[in-house]
Order: structure tokens, then sequence, then C-alpha cells
């Protein structure tokens, strides 16, 4: 007897060839939440890129991060509430301009600091050029004088 042709070798076939599901797509927003949507991914930094904002950032955990963004918006989330997320998650380096507190006060005064150093560094030289000079001998005058009244 006979057995029938099995049909799995022909439904793994058919299932290697859809491959895998794509990701679900980000919910379609308002132009208002896109808008909002836009502005949270400039203020936040891709932690791939480092020196990119995740609206410029094409690595796949800024595409992710930015699919977060527009979730949160399409849950009702304030700016707020979707930055302090970000910030709880990844830590205050995520802002691409990180709040003025006591942890990021060096990063926002360090640069004034070294300013005001270098400038203090500056006065302190000049001064103490200006009191080492000498005063001139009598030869000395003597020599300048004949060399103003020449011209050489």
């Amino acid at each position: 007897m006979m057995r029938p042709p099995s049909l799995l070798p022909a439904f793994a076939l058919a299932l290697a060839l859809l491959g895998p599901a794509p990701a679900p797509a980000a919910p379609a927003l308002s132009p208002a939440l896109e808008q909002r949507a836009d502005k949270l991914a400039h203020g936040l930094r891709c932690l791939v890129c480092q020196n990119q904002t995740l609206a410029e950032s094409n690595a796949p955990l800024a595409q992710d991060m930015r699919k977060l963004i527009r979730g949160q918006l399409a849950e009702g989330r304030t700016d707020a509430q979707i930055m302090r997320f970000f910030e709880d998650r990844y830590g205050d380096f995520v802002r691409y301009d990180p709040p003025f507190k006591p942890i990021t006060w060096l990063l926002w005064l360090g640069p004034f600091a070294l300013l005001a150093l270098g400038f203090a560094v500056l006065l302190r030289t000049l001064k103490r050029r200006a009191g080492a000079r000498a005063p001139l001998t009598a030869d000395e005058r003597e020599r300048a004088a004949r060399f103003l009244d020449t011209g050489s």
C-alpha cells in the first residue's frame, strides 16, 4: 500500500520563502504628534553614534528608539514623560542637552572655570613682566637718544 505524499516539505519551503515576519510599524500619528516626535528625536542622543541625534542616525537602535517615541506619543504621554522614560533607562547622557544639576555642574561650568583660570594666569604673567623691567642705565639712555635723534 502506498502512502499519500506528505505536505510537510512543501509547507516548510513556503515558510522559508516567506521569511521572518516584519517588525510592527510605528503607529500613524497626526501632524502635530509627528512634529513632537521629531522634536523629541532631535533632543535625544543616539547611543550608538553618540555624536548624532536620534533624528539624524540610521542605527538600528536609533530606529527602535524613534518607534518607542512614536508609540508613547500615540499612548498620550507628554514630552516630559517620554524624556524621563529615556533618562531613567539610559541616564542623562541620552539627552543632547543635559540638565543643569549637581552631577552635571562640571560639564556646564567647567569651560567657564577654565577660561577664568586662563585669564588669571595671563594677568599674573603680564604683571610680572611689567614689574620685572629694570630702569635704563645712563649709557642706555644716551644710546637711545642718539638713535631717536638720527633715525638710524
